[in-house]
């Protein structure tokens, strides 16, 4: 059995939703990032409180019509590069609290 992965968005960033994609700006080195529709969905879903695999079969999978295991190691993918720049933290159980994010709307 796989361990649950748990996401949450940093707090350590600047973000805007433009249509269906989200352009992050990394308070780390001023990096820009831009999500495309199925990531942006991820991003916005990201509470550090429900897990990945659950945003993936709930979110994913209904919207993109597109298979759970492909789809979870696709999320998976994306969840670990944007954690290595610092957007995203991990953790194999549910955040206890995280901090407020700077969102641009």
């Amino acid at each position: 059995m796989t361990p649950k992965l748990y996401v949450a968005r940093s707090s350590e960033i600047a973000a805007r939703r433009l249509g269906n994609e989200t352009m992050i700006m990394s308070g780390r080195d001023s990096t820009l990032f831009s999500l495309n529709e199925v990531a942006t969905v991820i991003w916005e879903a990201a509470d550090g409180l429900t897990a990945l695999d659950e945003i993936v079969e709930r979110r994913i999978c209904q919207e993109f019509d597109v298979e759970l295991g492909e789809a979870l190691r696709d999320a998976e993918a994306l969840a670990e590069a944007l954690a290595g720049h610092g957007l995203f933290l991990l953790s194999d159980k549910p955040f206890q609290s995280v901090p407020a994010l700077k969102e641009q709307t």
